[in-house]
């Protein structure tokens, strides 16, 4: 969800005090900073840089990555100038272990579409129906374009937990075909839909005329180094890509991912997607300022899961960083958090670890987020001008929510091919879990088999 029913961005607007802290160890200037490349193979592990070597703080640099280890984040990579310079305790345990992305997953499929753009075979201001076969949904269907699925204005009817819950247990039949019957009831309207990723990952694999899968494998992980075997992609039980969630991948790789958008789509010089295509990614939406392409960023105001709950929150998402931070965010956290302009990106995976004052927030889906404040609140202190103080965390507590936007049966039967929702694409349907390798689960892939889904590298 943003989350895997999805989050969003966090925190009040921070005020800082200028000072440098007695403790601070020397960084280098600016213009002196170690600049490091991408990993140039596979196996490749990101290269190492001190806090000092690129300008930072140690002392606060290490508080940060305390917080968010304390935090339940098991994962936790912290680069600046590409370098890898802030690293939590179990990294070395579970930076090879495909780990559920959730809502991540969507951002990744937001690349794999700037790949196609960017080597002209997607229009995203086409209809899908100029990509989807003929007979396959109605004209009202058809006619959504490929940027009103990136940017969540579809208006196919929400209800994010119910079209998540059949997929997640690995029982969903044909996620595509059912998009193509849910009724269309806001187009236009910011409406954060798990099958409408689902179609975008469909309409794109229609477009490039090749199993998504391997497209994005030979022309988005090829080229940084991501191997076919790190990662576990479900799939539905007619064969489709999920692209709401179900992507399972080493923390590691994640951090890749994250690197290439931090890069502006190139890797050590290679350009990967074009820069034009990210720069439409992260523009705001004309209904909702948190959110570009299936990534969310640093505005307001923000319009979540639930509207009417969500509508009117006025705050700034990444608290004390720039508007041009944008991030990769999943259910219980699982995030690229890539800050442009100040090369600056933070990756982490884990389970919880927020103590905001409400159930939203705490699944990930609330614009104010504790966890989220306090962190960045630490580690700004690490980035010159070396700040000593940030505005204290208050708390807004959300608890107003339209539960028809979270549930509805019918989409729930739909997903099972039950009721007027389900699918009529037909097709052969597999039996419950039949894809699913030894060893993964909802939330990892554990390596209890030579076979299971895991990095190999240093």
């Amino acid at each position: 969800m943003l989350r895997a029913a999805s989050t969003f961005l966090t925190a009040v607007t921070l005020t800082v005090l200028c000072g440098i802290p007695a403790n601070a160890s020397p960084p280098v200037a600016a213009a002196e900073a170690r600049v490091c490349s991408a990993p140039s193979t596979p196996s490749s592990g990101f290269e190492r840089a001190t806090a000092a070597e690129v300008g930072m703080d140690s002392a606060a640099l290490q508080r940060a990555v305390d917080f968010a280890s304390s935090r339940l984040r098991t994962n936790i990579q912290i680069f600046k100038n590409n370098c890898l310079v802030g690293e939590g305790p179990a990294n070395n345990i579970t930076e090879n272990t495909p780990w559920h992305l959730w809502s991540s997953t969507k951002s990744v499929v937001a690349m794999v579409a700037g790949v196609a753009v960017t080597e002209g075979l997607l229009d995203v201001d086409a209809p899908i129906g100029q990509y989807l076969p003929l007979g396959q949904g109605d004209e009202a269907h058809r006619a959504i374009t490929v940027r009103a699925l990136l940017n969540q204005s579809s208006g196919l009817a929400q209800a994010v937990i119910s079209e998540a819950l059949a997929s997640g247990l690995d029982l969903g039949i044909d996620a595509p075909g059912e998009a193509l019957q849910l009724p269309i009831v806001a187009p236009g309207q910011f409406q954060y839909s798990q099958r409408g990723t689902d179609l975008l990952a469909y309409v794109i694999e229609k477009a490039v005329g090749e199993d998504l899968q391997a497209f994005a494998q030979r022309t988005l992980f090829d080229p940084v180094g991501i191997s076919a075997r790190d990662y576990y992609w479900a799939r539905d039980r007619t064969g489709h890509t999920y692209g709401f969630a179900k992507l399972l991948m080493p923390p590691h790789d994640f951090a890749r991912l994250g690197m290439l958008m931090l890069n502006d789509g190139t890797w050590n010089g290679k350009r990967i997607i074009s820069s034009a295509y990210i720069n439409e990614l992260r523009a705001p939406s004309p209904d909702n300022a948190c959110y570009g392409f299936l990534f969310w960023l640093n505005r307001s105001p923000c319009t979540g899961p639930s509207l009417p709950s969500q509508k009117t929150l006025d705050v700034t998402p990444l608290a004390g960083l720039p508007d041009d931070a944008y991030a990769m965010v999943g259910f219980l956290q699982q995030n690229n958090f890539i800050v442009p302009s100040l090369d600056l990106q933070v990756t982490w995976t884990g389970v919880f670890g927020d103590v905001s004052p409400d159930f939203a927030t705490l699944i990930s889906a609330s614009t104010n987020s504790e966890l989220y404040h306090e962190f960045f609140g630490q580690l700004i202190q690490a980035l010159p001008p070396y700040v000593d103080s940030v505005a204290p965390y208050v708390p807004t507590p959300n608890n107003d929510v339209n539960i028809g936007e979270f549930f509805d049966p019918n989409i729930v039967l739909g997903s099972l091919g039950i009721g007027d929702l389900a699918s009529q694409l037909g097709g052969e349907v597999a039996a419950p879990l039949a894809g699913t390798p030894f060893g993964c689960f909802l939330l990892a892939c554990l390596p209890i088999s030579s076979d299971t889904p895991h990095r190999v590298g240093s």
